[in-house]
């Protein structure tokens, strides 16, 4: 069993990509604003390493202004079929405009309409009204290359807790925790179920 998690975590996430019947990047993000009210959603891990998990969004949407207002977060990959699950806690920063043109560029045509056309978390008054505008975008750009938006981009989570849980038989699950240490590296431990 390895003594760095982010050699653990590929471990863990090389088997879920290969066992998850769907979405194994999944991840939980929870999030607090000003007001102290916790949120969560699901988001997509789209890059990781020693650096930290990142994953993108409308930097207008509730969730950024969350992020803004308190850029510590918690995160969540549960993998049921594996019976297994990872928690990554610590601050969140903003990903590069460069990282974030090159993910925006590989995303599919539609998706990257869907970018410009959607005010993500602002109210709707009707299907039909998005509808409208990814229509609108889609004329727009026809022809040619759909640039980032000014308002979207990547959000980097340096982890500054990770803790892998393995479920056991009679709920006697096996928990190990690994805190990064002041002056770098990580203390690792167990904890109980």
């Amino acid at each position: 069993m390895s003594d760095d998690p982010f050699a653990l975590f590929d471990a863990w996430y090389a088997e879920a990509r290969a066992s998850e019947p769907n979405d194994s990047n999944a991840m939980a993000l929870a999030t607090v604003g000003a007001d102290g009210q916790p949120s969560v959603r699901m988001v997509l891990l789209k890059g990781h390493g020693p650096d930290g998990f990142v994953f993108y969004t409308n930097r207008e949407s509730r969730k950024a202004g969350q992020l803004a207002e308190c850029p510590r977060v918690a995160l969540l990959f549960h993998w049921k079929s594996l019976r297994r699950q990872i928690r990554i806690e610590g601050p969140v920063s903003l990903a590069s405009d460069a990282e974030s043109d090159a993910y925006f560029a590989s995303r599919a045509r539609d998706s990257q309409l869907g970018a410009w056309a959607s005010d993500q978390s602002r109210p709707l008054d009707s299907r039909e009204t998005f509808e409208a505008r990814y229509q609108e975008v889609r004329a727009r750009f026809e022809g040619g290359p759909v640039p980032r938006p000014p308002h979207w981009g990547g959000y980097r989570v340096t982890p500054e807790r990770i803790e892998f849980w393995l479920d056991r038989e009679f709920r006697l699950h096996e928990r190990r925790q690994f805190l990064r240490a002041p002056g770098g590296g990580w203390t690792e431990g167990m904890l109980y179920p």
